[in-house]
């Protein structure tokens, strides 16, 4: 795959790759923005935006999202035989809540946020997933899990009022 390839990803192309094992399945997605560092690597960049009066983090539990996102997308790249640097980039816009009036436009701080991604987790996920999707039995409920506890109390309440 040539770079041009690449920048019809940044248009809004998905990109997918297949695990290196026997797997049917493949996984994809759409990145926000490429760049490329002066050493020809691929830099995967992802915009984010929010209005808080806080400084922009990737901190927060609920963020780790963002950083697997990123690195499942280096993962894809990597797999599709592109050199890709360790660093992702975050552009982070946080809405200004302190004007006046909004008079049709939004006006933002922008905070570029660098993160080293490790993608080594990603296809060992992937198989223990496709594995749990393909089986028979559906897995027990995770009591770390919020959605996993969101489910069970929706089934207990709806078992509570039949």
């Amino acid at each position: 795959m040539k770079i041009r390839e690449a920048f019809l990803i940044v248009t809004g192309c998905n990109h997918s790759a297949r695990p290196r094992r026997n797997a049917s399945d493949r996984v994809s997605g759409g990145i926000d923005d490429l760049w490329m560092n002066p050493a020809g690597e691929l830099l995967i960049v992802d915009y984010k935006a929010t209005a808080k009066d806080a400084e922009v983090t990737l901190d927060a539990q609920w963020q780790d999202g963002y950083k697997r996102q990123v690195e499942i997308y280096q993962w894809l790249f990597r797999r599709n035989d592109f050199k890709v640097a360790k660093t992702t980039y975050f552009v982070y816009g946080n809405g200004k809540a302190d004007r006046k009036a909004f008079d049709g436009k939004w006006e933002f701080d922008v905070t570029v946020i660098p993160y080293e991604g490790n993608d080594d987790w990603v296809e060992p996920v992937i198989f223990k997933a496709h594995q749990c999707l393909s089986g028979e039995a559906i897995p027990a409920a995770d009591p770390n899990c919020d959605y996993c506890r969101y489910i069970v109390s929706v089934n207990d309440t709806v078992k509570s009022k039949a």
